[in-house]
């Protein structure tokens, strides 16, 4: 097809009394750094647009900068490069690694109404350290189909995009450092909203949505006052709140054991930071401690955490999809390796010194084959569950409309309930993509577990109400109506059931931050 140097053409249908105007989108669209090609039939895909400058050599550990413009026409038809990770998973379609990776990727209906589509944007997990937007499981072909124009994009992770240190936070005129990576989405953010309209989106229907450290994202930016106005929905996916984040000193105590000096630092080759991170990571996760690698309470891009924030009102006041998967903690559990009853209540008893005896009993295992179980409740519930419940029963008050939900479908018959992650292919209708580096299985009780999630979050972002009426009522949640709708074998809600091991650690907390 010959490019063309109109964005847009608009068919008059006016001899077509009753019909809405229509628009059909060229392969071609104007942004405001120059023309980007699409790819595409019904759907049209532009891939690898960048949305800010990249940030190496004297930028590596600054705000981002303002992408140039181009001349002629840019290919839209490849990704960029995946930001600098750790591993290079097998199935990420991005152009290898690089630290030039702050672009997105946007999928929209080739023909639509004239009326502008509201918007889903995507932020991936991957725990602050390895993800990317070019991941099959987040393609957005699937739910453009739905009338929704999807985005993703990359942004930095690991050291590059939460390193804060001394010397930075001296040489910023906002005497605060890390939280690079909030920045990155920030301004792609800001880049939706300056171009969006161009690919047939609305910028004041606007969605992000993320899973684990993605979802960890928004909520910072819900009580960020510099993402304020850039979406107005939001959808989290097992999010990790209401327990300790790292402040400034602290996380600028961490930054020095990377490296003194910031001008050496700079100068390192991206491939040896990445492998600096893994020399100076701990080797065992805490699960009452904050993070060495995430979100930064900063002053400045996250004024206070995120407990404080929403128990005083201090967020953002919209509606929310918020839920977890059934079994969250298995995969991380297996990864602490810990075999024996001695190693788990040694590992317990060091999370939660000065209550060590109830926390004991709440997370008894009678043997060693229990173990593995105990454990991962422990995690489940440390890291994802209470923080949904109690970031639920603090902002729903306030919140317009607020829908919680359970994923417990068994991938294919699968023995064990799903893990973290499990869900994140059926909202995106992309069962058959690789995940994990594997096709897994799947059957007609995953596609209809999928096609209820895909329809849901679409209906969530045209209307800010998941219920389609081709579901039982998913009613909105309330403090006094604990309610949720689950995604598994049975599509149905259900009331939330008291825990005692969640109280624990609400009052854990609670002591410890008098």
């Amino acid at each position: 097809m010959k490019f063309l140097s109109a964005v847009f053409i608009v068919l008059s249908l006016s001899g077509c009394a009753g019909l809405n105007p229509e628009r059909s989108l060229t392969e071609a669209v104007q942004t405001e750094g120059g023309l980007v090609s699409g790819t595409g039939t019904d759907v049209l895909a532009f891939r690898g647009i960048p949305y800010a400058k990249a940030p190496i050599g004297a930028l590596r550990w600054r705000e981002p900068q303002a992408a140039p413009t181009s001349s002629g026409v840019r290919d839209g038809s490849k990704f960029g490069p995946d930001c600098m990770q750790p591993n290079e998973y097998p199935e990420l379609r991005g152009a290898g690694m690089s630290e030039d990776c702050l672009s997105v990727n946007v999928w929209t209906p080739a023909r639509t109404s004239a009326e502008r589509l509201p918007v889903l944007v995507w932020i991936y997990g991957g725990g602050f350290t390895y993800g990317s937007g070019s991941h099959p499981t987040y393609d957005g072909e699937a739910l453009a189909r739905r009338g929704v124009v999807v985005v993703t994009f990359n942004y930095r992770m690991g050291l590059f995009g939460f390193m804060a240190h001394p010397q930075l936070t001296a040489e910023s005129p906002h005497k605060a450092s890390g939280n690079y990576a909030l920045m990155d989405q920030i301004a792609a953010l800001k880049w939706i909203q300056r171009n969006i309209s161009a690919f047939g989106g609305d910028p004041l229907r606007v969605t992000v949505a993320g899973q684990s450290a993605g979802a960890m994202s928004i909520s910072s930016l819900m009580t960020s006052d510099l993402s304020r106005g850039l979406f107005q929905q939001a959808i989290l996916q097992s999010v990790g709140v209401m327990r300790p984040m790292s402040v400034l000193k602290e996380a600028e105590e961490f930054g020095m054991t990377v490296g003194p000096d910031i001008s050496a630092l700079r100068r390192l080759p991206a491939e040896d930071l990445v492998k600096r991170l893994a020399d100076v990571s701990p080797p065992s996760r805490e699960v009452t401690s904050s993070r060495g690698i995430g979100t930064i309470v900063d002053g400045y891009v996250v004024p206070r955490d995120d407990r404080a924030a929403y128990r005083e009102g201090k967020h953002m006041q919209i509606p929310l999809i918020v839920g977890t998967v059934s079994n969250e903690g298995a995969g991380i559990a297996r990864r602490l390796a810990l075999k024996t009853v001695p190693d788990l209540n040694a590992y317990i008893t060091r999370n939660f010194l000065g209550d060590e005896a109830r926390a004991l009993k709440e997370y008894e295992a009678s043997s060693d084959a229990d173990v593995m179980k105990v454990l991962s409740d422990l995690v489940s519930d440390t890291q994802y569950q209470f923080g949904t419940r109690e970031m639920l029963r603090t902002v729903a008050p306030r919140q317009p409309r607020v829908y919680r939900y359970v994923f417990s479908q068994r991938r294919n018959a699968a023995a064990i309930d799903p893990i973290h992650g499990d869900e994140l292919q059926y909202p995106f209708e992309n069962l058959g993509a690789l995940h994990r580096g594997r096709l897994r299985p799947f059957d007609k009780s995953d596609e209809k577990v999928s096609a209820a999630m895909a329809s849901a979050w679409a209906s969530f972002v045209k209307t800010g109400n998941p219920n389609t009426g081709d579901l039982p009522n998913w009613p909105a949640y309330t403090p006094t109506n604990e309610t949720y709708f689950e995604f598994g074998a049975n599509l149905s809600t259900a009331p939330l059931k008291a825990s005692s091991r969640l109280d624990f650690i609400r009052d854990f907390y609670a002591k410890r931050n008098r």
